[in-house]
């Protein structure tokens, strides 16, 4: 176990808790410093306090960091669909349906058993015993490109560039309705819902939220775009899209789910990714080609 303390300095003072923290250590990366508040293992004068927390003179700050625990995920032989694989990162095209990592009604049978059974012995340990290499995530019914981190270092330096906006994510979504705008943006805050704990919705006290949009196709009653996001916020372009009047087709949490071309979830694939490589530090631009019942909903809309 690692138990670091800092006595806070007047250059410091009344910054938040969280950004103080990534400041002072540079070698824990944002997730971890967000994980280890909410565990109750980052304290502040031997309290626990929130992320937000702005600091005062001479506050004393504690940082518990254990050792990553040894993972409790069973190997599950699920096909993968790897697009790029080197000492550092794995990057897969996640195929729909494939929930992320374990969870509540999920404890098998997702992308983490997968990696488990395809590398155990090389994954970071960063996101904690149940997400082991996951940097960032896509929706169990989205499809698309997904990077594995097979050590810390590669983890803290993806997750540092998706802090700061470097990783650039280009998705395709199918939306409900004839989109008149060739481009627009969707700059409109996203919070959890007051209404359902289970849904984001966009609300004025919520993070800046920000989504590009290009129509690249348009059909009877139907939209093909092409969406770049510049925050990451939880089922933001779901919610962004809905906002404004063009749900994603099988979209059943912020629309009605209606699909009339027979495929169950959201239409929505991570079809690009660019950053840089973390030891390398050549820029990465990897593609996953739309899947085949996608090709097959859109040759259908051409008629």
């Amino acid at each position: 176990m690692d138990k670091r303390e800092y006595k806070i300095s007047e250059d410091l003072v009344s910054i938040r808790l969280d950004k103080a923290i990534s400041m002072k250590d540079k070698s824990i990366s944002r997730a971890t410093i967000q994980r280890l508040i909410d565990e109750g293992n980052i304290l502040v004068n031997s309290k626990k306090v929130k992320a937000s927390y702005k600091l005062n003179l001479n506050d004393i700050v504690t940082i518990i960091n254990e050792e990553p625990k040894e993972v409790e995920i069973k190997p599950e032989n699920i096909p993968l669909d790897i697009i790029y694989e080197d000492k550092d990162i794995l990057v897969v095209n996640k195929q729909k349906g494939l929930v992320v990592h374990p969870g509540n009604g999920n404890p098998d049978g997702t992308l983490v058993n997968a990696i488990m059974a395809k590398c155990k012995d090389s994954l970071s340990g960063i996101g904690g015993k149940i997400r082991p290499g996951i940097v960032h995530r896509i929706d169990k019914d989205t499809s698309g490109i997904l990077i594995v981190a097979k050590n810390d270092n590669a983890h803290i330096n993806i997750s540092e560039q998706i802090k700061e906006h470097k990783v650039k994510k280009t998705y395709i979504a199918l939306v409900r309705g004839v989109v008149k705008e060739n481009q627009a943006t969707i700059d409109m805050p996203i919070a959890r819902s007051t209404k359902d704990r289970t849904k984001m919705a966009v609300s004025k006290n919520g993070k800046n939220a920000i989504t590009h949009i290009e129509v690249l196709e348009r059909f009877n009653g139907y939209t093909l775009l092409k969406v770049n996001i510049e925050t990451g916020r939880t089922h933001q372009i779901r919610v962004h899209l809905a906002e404004i009047g063009y749900p994603i087709v099988g979209d059943y949490v912020y629309s009605n789910g209606k699909n009339p071309f027979g495929v169950e979830g959201q239409m929505l694939h991570s079809q690009k990714i660019e950053f840089t490589h973390p030891t390398t530090k050549k820029i990465m631009i990897l593609e996953a080609e739309l899947p085949k019942y996608f090709e097959k909903v859109l040759e259908e809309l051409r008629g």
